[in-house]
């Protein structure tokens, strides 16, 4: 302890003062005592010693790191406190280095991965977060310059306190590593493909050891020269397999792919483990962006959705965010949530496109396609969310409300024009609907409730689906045929095209996907092989006692090559596009569409 009057000037001292400052306390009589415990080195210290000196304030706390004269550091805790009836201050210093050292050996404990000792998941987000508020702050969105030099902030009576350099590490690698240089900052995120089969089949010790062995490669890669000397980097394990290399100062996304790319050919390399020889690939996202602005949260999700895109395209790659296709995945999910309950609220409509007699013209019959009204996205064609609705079970309840609405609609044109022959309806059915509903019964009990005949419904099926059938789907198609029901496979000729299953099928018509017709755009240098493949596949159809429809004519040479060959329907936008129900009333009982 030392006694120091109201200019700041050591009065008296004890032997322990001097002794910690490795002298003896008679010397440090007429000293100046913020220059022997360092408090005058940044300016919220100064001013808070001034306060006490003046009586303005009754105590404060701070701690310093203090140069021994033998050359040692030390960590003092140093206490200004009035001494009572007089203008004078005590002034005392504790040596708290141990105390310290093992603070920051418990902070590295709890702050590395004990397998690859590496920074685990908490120092990464620490580190990632001091990053983006120091960015920031050089964009001026921060508090003003010089008050950081307190940052290590306040006791238990809310005086100031100094900052270690483990237990703030990320402060002071702001200084060090120059965040803000180019404003931007990198993540590539990785996981290891196939991970769980080494723990599986050889045990968590030969895991682990890869798992070190892993590490060791990624350090090196991200401190090879080129990738990250523009700035500072940290790799962290954050848990099971996954890790991340964060680079604070990128220099722009060709230096995350290099680095994505070098991490890669890394990788790829063997590893030879306790006899072990393993193989192991990782896929990793890469994100880089401008730091200001950036969120932690929005960092890593888009790392995260970036690593699914870079697993869902095969694995052993690496994948650069897209914000489009995110834009895509984040529309899809809000298309997700708000299906099902878009059903109840009516959001769906209905649209008719004419399937027209090759031979005469005439309106046969419509394919009913569905449209979603989206309070937000507008009209959306059934691509946007037909996949959705198989994937979530919600396509059974669309898929009955279109059957319901169709063929009520179909009859209403039968009632309409009872002196016209009556044009037939189809319905894409999918086959989550035969799994998971009774189609057969939902069929019978919309038919019977609307009054609609069975041979003016026709239900489409993929060729995929069609072709599998087996058991229960096989079942429901012979039932719904026997009932007098249409069933056409669409899309023909993508799929398995198992000839052999057309002869076992209750089908009655073939749906030619569009690609076959498109074709025969080229009508000055026609290809031979195309009309041959039709020509083949519509005598088979026909041998078979099926109907031929021909999806995507656009052309008159086109309908008139499908008529040459022999085929009975034609569907697309030469006759019209999916109109309104209104505009197919118009439709029947007029001149035929001859082209």
């Amino acid at each position: 302890m030392a006694v120091v009057d109201q200019d700041g000037v050591v009065v008296t001292a004890n032997d322990s003062f001097g002794a910690l400052l490795g002298t003896e306390a008679g010397a440090l009589r007429e000293q100046a005592a913020a220059d022997l415990v360092d408090l005058a080195s940044d300016g919220r210290t100064w001013h808070a010693y001034r306060e006490v000196l003046r009586g303005r304030r009754s105590r404060f706390r701070c701690t310093r790191r203090l140069k021994h004269p033998d050359g040692r550091s030390l960590w003092a805790e140093v206490t200004v406190s009035p001494v009572p009836d007089s203008r004078r201050v005590l002034l005392s210093i504790a040596d708290v280095s141990d105390r310290r050292e093992l603070q920051a050996r418990l902070r590295h404990l709890q702050m590395h991965d004990p397998v690859t000792r590496l920074p685990n998941r908490a120092l990464f987000f620490e580190r990632l977060s001091a990053a983006l508020e120091a960015a920031a702050q050089d964009a001026g969105n921060a508090g003003a310059p010089g008050d950081s030099g307190d940052s290590g902030g306040s006791g238990a009576e809310g005086e100031p306190v100094g900052s270690s350099h483990e237990s703030h590490q990320s402060h002071e690698s702001h200084e060090s590593y120059g965040y803000g240089r180019t404003g931007r900052i990198g993540l590539c995120y990785l996981d290891l493909d196939g991970f769980k089969a080494v723990n599986d089949t050889l045990g968590h010790r030969i895991g682990d050891r890869l798992l070190a062995a892993v590490a060791a490669r990624l350090t090196e890669c991200a401190d090879r020269d080129g990738y990250t000397r523009s700035g500072g980097h940290l790799v962290a394990r954050l848990g099971g397999d996954e890790f991340a290399i964060l680079i604070e100062d990128s220099t722009g996304t060709e230096q995350l792919a290099d680095l994505a790319r070098s991490v890669l050919c890394a990788l790829q390399q063997p590893f030879d483990l306790a006899s072990q020889r393993l193989s192991v690939s990782a896929s990793i996202g890469v994100v880089e962006r401008t730091a200001r602005g950036t969120t932690a949260t929005a960092l890593m999700q888009a790392a995260d959705t970036t690593l699914y895109w870079a697993k869902a395209d095969g694995k052993a790659r690496w994948t650069l965010f897209d914000p489009e296709r995110n834009a895509h995945r984040m529309t899809r999910q809000a298309l997700s949530s708000t299906l099902r309950p878009a059903v109840e609220r009516g959001e769906f409509g209905l649209e008719y496109q004419p399937l027209v007699d090759l031979t005469d013209g005439a309106v046969r019959g419509v394919e009913a396609l569905v449209r979603w009204n989206h309070p937000q996205f507008g009209s959306l064609p059934p691509n946007r969310f037909i996949g959705i609705a198989e994937e979530d079970g919600s396509i059974v309840e669309l898929g009955r409300w279109v059957l319901r609405t169709s063929c009520r609609q179909a009859r209403q044109w039968q009632k309409d024009h009872p002196r016209e022959r009556p044009i037939f309806v189809s319905v894409n059915v999918a086959v989550r609907q035969v799994w998971d509903s009774d189609l057969v019964a939902d069929v019978a009990g919309i038919l019977a409730e609307t009054g609609l005949a069975p041979h003016l419904l026709q239900l489409e099926l993929t060729e995929s689906a069609v072709m599998g059938s087996a058991g229960r789907p096989l079942q429901a198609l012979q039932a719904l045929s026997d009932m007098g029901v249409r069933i056409a496979i669409d899309d023909f000729g993508t799929g398995y095209s198992n000839l052999a299953y057309l002869s076992r099928l209750p089908v009655s018509v073939l749906k030619l996907d569009g690609s076959f017709v498109r074709g025969f755009q080229d009508e000055e240098h026609p290809n031979p092989a195309d009309e041959l493949i039709v020509e083949a596949l519509v005598q088979l159809a026909h041998r078979l006692g099926l109907t031929v429809t021909a999806e995507c004519v656009e052309t008159a040479g086109q309908a008139a090559r499908l008529r040459r060959i022999g085929c009975d329907t034609g569907q697309g936008w030469l006759y019209s596009r999916a109109v309104a129900p209104d505009r197919i009333a118009e439709l029947i009982g007029v001149e035929p569409l001859r082209v």
